[in-house]
């Protein structure tokens, strides 16, 4: 009885040590591509908005997924989300699969190209569709180049995927949410973009600075300076997020122009240093300009 149970754990654990969102070496990741057994095989997923990068060389066995696929124009407003019925078509016919591993990179690895955002961004999205098996390529195309992993030109396609019975639609916050919260106590709202455009020095936007109330930290802080698709260890930015206000003791609201800088900054608090509530405001910037009733700030907060 007692080796029974004890065998119960064991393939209880196995099975669910699968299911994890985070970040995977280029050597583990590539180790994965290579199994012998191809049901252990993950669906790679190049996310890079440039087809032509694809082309001149990505992963074995990656799938191109152009991550502004997902995106379109809406009452105006571009770069909004899909519907839910067009983006589920697009996630099976790309063979993304509630029962398998999905490895996702790009490249981006100096400011200011920026791909790792679609790597991230593409991660929220199958995340909040209900898939739990999810890892981003640390260090992207660029690190699996400098260890020397194989890169091919041909082709690869997934068959049709199935999607999970049941999203995570929460982790998700719209407009009214951040609205009604940002002021509450123990929650933070926070804008992933660049410092210089929460302050509204740039030529980007329609109207210039923030959501009144929200602090800065720019997403780039996450990142290795030498490769911006690689994430530093928890520890080395750890105080400077808690200098920030970003504790995991808060409720974390984030955004940024269009939510990919937002989905990396929701990635890293949520996955890599575990947070336990973290919420991306989709429509971001790009949908609060347009709203103008709603008032736009310049001056920065701290942390209360």
């Amino acid at each position: 009885m007692h080796r029974l149970a004890a065998t119960l754990i064991l393939l209880f654990s196995v099975g669910t040590a699968r299911a994890e969102i985070g970040i995977i070496s280029p050597t583990e990741a590539n180790r994965l591509i290579q199994s012998a057994e191809a049901g252990k095989r993950p669906l790679v997923i190049d996310t890079r908005g440039g087809y032509k990068d694809y082309f001149r060389g990505h992963l074995p066995t990656a799938h191109h997924l152009n991550f502004d696929t997902l995106r379109g124009t809406v009452h105006g407003v571009p770069v909004q989300y899909l519907p839910d019925d067009l983006t589920k078509t697009l996630l099976v016919r790309a063979g993304v699969d509630r029962n398998r591993t999905h490895l996702i990179y790009a490249t981006g690895d100096t400011l200011p190209n920026d791909e790792i955002l679609s790597a991230s961004m593409v991660a929220y999205v199958l995340e909040k569709f209900g898939v739990q098996d999810i890892r981003i390529v640390d260090g992207g195309l660029p690190a699996w180049k400098q260890a020397k992993l194989p890169v091919t030109q041909e082709y690869f396609g997934n068959p049709p995927g199935t999607l999970p019975e049941q999203g995570h639609p929460e982790i998700a916050v719209t407009l009214e949410e951040v609205l009604a919260r940002k002021s509450k106590a123990g929650v933070i709202l926070v804008d992933a973009r660049p410092h210089n455009e929460y302050l509204g020095h740039d030529d980007v936007w329609l109207r210039k600075g923030h959501i009144p109330g929200a602090v800065s930290f720019h997403w780039a802080r996450l990142m290795e300076t030498d490769n911006t698709h690689q994430f530093r260890p928890f520890e080395t930015v750890k105080a400077e997020l808690a200098a920030a206000g970003l504790t995991p003791d808060k409720e974390i609201l984030v955004y940024c122009g269009t939510s990919r800088e937002g989905s990396l900054l929701r990635f890293y608090l949520k996955h890599v240093a575990k947070y336990p509530n973290v919420r991306l405001y989709e429509g971001s910037w790009k949908e609060y300009v347009s709203l103008k009733q709603h008032p736009a700030e310049t001056t920065e907060n701290k942390a209360r």
